[in-house]
């Protein structure tokens, strides 16, 4: 298995010249990122994991990966916003808790689970990847827009995600043993390649707008902490305590690895656009995180693989 930084460039330089992409964009077209933040939210993202079900046929151990993902995740993102409620202003702290509950499994992980793991392991990886994408856009958007709206008005807001019902009509579809049209399924395969261009050209549309005053070194050091110890030292935990009690396959142990040491999601900004939670601060932070990705990742999984005996 290459766990040299090298194997990690391709993918990394990808997503930074994304990034690049929508500094330009933003510079020299002067195109605003909100609309498209708003079109992700509620259009590319749903269509994404709409066909990624209906792709992938879940069975019920899949699906079993892909809740007890989301519970634990939901509940680190209630443990940190109640660990830093009275430590940040509501919308550094509604961010940090977003932010604390998800990662970039999917516009960087993703291409590093084809590099690293076999199929049935990047099957686990893809399963195990939409608990997060629907913790973010429940458990993570309400405490999102916590930091900015009542509870009844951050009710309303998930109530008019479009992600939690093709969650939902795609599992009913898949229990039906219903099959969509193959030039339907076809004409949908443009949106994950969509998905991550835009995710991450609106990072770079955001750090367009930063200024110095954005920088707040605390809030930062404080996402890094939650990306780069909280998620490894909880995912090593997690593989460690499932070794104790069952036969746990490789590919999956590394695939819960994986998840640990990705960067911060680029959804952080996305949201954070769409509420009007200091995206300036959350791009900086998101940055920050991927920046440090390559050097990182392969002495994290190093280290985790020994300790797990996968190494």
């Amino acid at each position: 298995m290459d766990l040299a930084p090298s194997a990690l460039m391709g993918p990394l330089l990808m997503l930074l010249g994304y990034v690049g992409l929508g500094f330009i964009a933003a510079q020299r077209l002067n195109i605003d990122p909100r609309p498209i933040a708003t079109l992700l939210v509620y259009l590319i993202a749903p269509l994404t994991i709409f066909r990624a079900l209906m792709n992938g046929g879940p069975t019920a151990e899949y699906l079993v990966l892909t809740f007890a993902m989301f519970l634990l995740v939901s509940g680190m993102a209630l443990a940190v916003r109640w660990a830093t409620q009275h430590r940040f202003g509501p919308q550094e702290g509604a961010l940090l808790a977003f932010s604390s509950g998800t990662g970039n499994t999917g516009y960087f992980g993703l291409p590093v689970a084809l590099i690293l793991l076999p199929p049935e392991g990047v099957t686990l990886y893809l399963f195990c990847m939409l608990g997060i994408n629907l913790y973010e856009f429940t458990v993570g958007f309400y405490l999102s827009a916590r930091g900015h709206f009542s509870v009844r008005q951050s009710l309303a807001k998930i109530a008019r995600l479009p992600l939690i019902y093709a969650f939902f009509l795609a599992l009913l579809l898949n229990a039906l043993n219903a099959t969509l049209p193959e030039s339907l399924m076809s004409s949908l395969a443009v949106f994950p390649a969509t998905y991550t261009l835009l995710g991450m050209m609106i990072i770079g549309m955001t750090l367009s707008q930063v200024t110095l005053a954005a920088w707040d070194a605390r809030f930062v050091a404080t996402c890094v902490g939650l990306r780069y110890l909280l998620w490894p030292l909880v995912m090593l935990g997690a593989v460690l305590v499932l070794q104790q009690f069952t036969p746990l396959a490789p590919e999956l142990a590394m695939a819960l690895l994986l998840l640990g040491v990705v960067p911060m999601a680029s959804n952080v900004v996305v949201v954070a656009m769409e509420l009007g939670i200091q995206p300036q601060k959350g791009a900086l932070a998101v940055l920050t995180t991927t920046l440090l990705a390559p050097l990182l990742i392969p002495l994290y999984l190093g280290l985790m693989l020994r300790l797990t005996g996968l190494g």
